[in-house]
């Protein structure tokens, strides 16, 4: 039976509807897919810049005097090599090795922010709860109070450092620092999901709509845009970057999907280690990679592949038509 909950709604909601976006149902949300239009969404990103409500996404704190030997213990990547100030790309995965969600970690000195699928918040959470027993350290689901914008493309830089200064604007890549941001308390980041440079800015969420609309004003002239999920995905698929649900699941391991680079096998035990380790030994029988058409029409999700012979192959997890 479908899941009738109602969908959320960012903080954003009213704006996004009032400036005429075309809303849809992503990930139990009711999120913005586009304004203007894919494409000019999508060419704002890698010519000028474009902002990116990502509200819907989830975000993890994990504190308290174990709060990095659990985060060793439940994620791939080595997180004792991400010093304060510094972030990375990191993956739950299950004893077997399948991945239960890929996620992104901020060392905020004090604490650990870990941003999580929007689509699987609840499983995420009681995830790390399950696993955090027997460790000195809190997991708290900060998702509800955490609003998120995604301030991505070549002008991203120049635009920050206006209402930002130096301290944000000037962070090195996957760096990540607490700032000011038109006076307003923020955690600023420099990472993404577009392939370009640009920022992630973290605020409570009574300051999103002032911060957007501030981010909005100074960066027009500059050629920011308001974009929506439909350019997020193209921009992401355009940089190679895998979406849950699509190219990544629990029945995908790192490996089948080109992320083995996030396993770090030798960091210690860690859930799921030693099934990836047995993968990575005996190899994979299958793999993601990419493919043109070179005919018209596009590979939709979900199309099958077949053999010359007619013989099926396997299926397409992502495709959409050049931007």
């Amino acid at each position: 039976m479908a899941d009738q909950s109602p969908l959320k709604r960012t903080p954003l909601y009213e704006w996004h509807v009032a400036a005429g976006a075309r809303m849809v149902p992503f990930g139990g949300w009711e999120m913005p897919v586009q304004y203007s239009g894919i494409i000019d969404e999508h060419t704002a990103v890698r010519t000028a810049a474009g902002l990116f409500d990502i509200s819907h996404m989830g975000e993890v704190e994990v504190r308290g005097p174990d709060a990095l030997a659990f985060l060793q213990h439940v994620l791939t990547a080595d997180i004792a090599a991400i010093g304060p100030g510094q972030a990375s790309y990191a993956l739950l995965c299950r004893p077997d090795g399948g991945i239960v969600d890929d996620t992104f970690v901020y060392n905020l000195g004090d604490h650990y922010l870990v941003v999580i699928n929007a689509s699987n918040i609840e499983k995420d959470v009681a995830w790390m709860r399950e696993h955090a027993r027997g460790f000195d350290a809190e997991v708290t689901d900060a998702s509800d109070r955490t609003a998120m914008l995604a301030l991505q493309g070549p002008a991203a830089e120049t635009l920050l450092r206006q209402v930002a200064g130096e301290a944000a604007a000037g962070l090195p890549f996957h760096g990540v620092a607490r700032a000011e941001v038109f006076n307003m308390p923020a955690v600023v980041a420099r990472t993404g999901y577009t392939g370009e440079d640009g920022f992630e800015l973290f605020v409570s969420g009574e300051h999103v709509e002032p911060l957007w609309d501030g981010l909005l004003a100074i960066g027009r002239g500059a050629g920011l845009k308001p974009c929506g999920l439909g350019a997020r995905d193209s921009l992401r698929f355009e940089a190679g970057l895998a979406l849950y649900g699509h190219e990544i699941d629990e029945t995908t391991n790192p490996y089948e999907a080109r992320l083995g680079w996030v396993v770090k096998l030798d960091k210690g035990p860690f859930v799921g280690a030693e099934a990836l380790r047995r993968i990575k030994q005996e190899g994979v029988r299958r793999r993601l990679v990419g493919f043109e058409m070179v005919g018209r029409g596009v590979a939709r999700a979900g199309y099958e592949i077949r053999s010359l012979e007619g013989q099926p192959i396997r299926h397409v997890t992502t495709g959409i038509p050049p931007p």
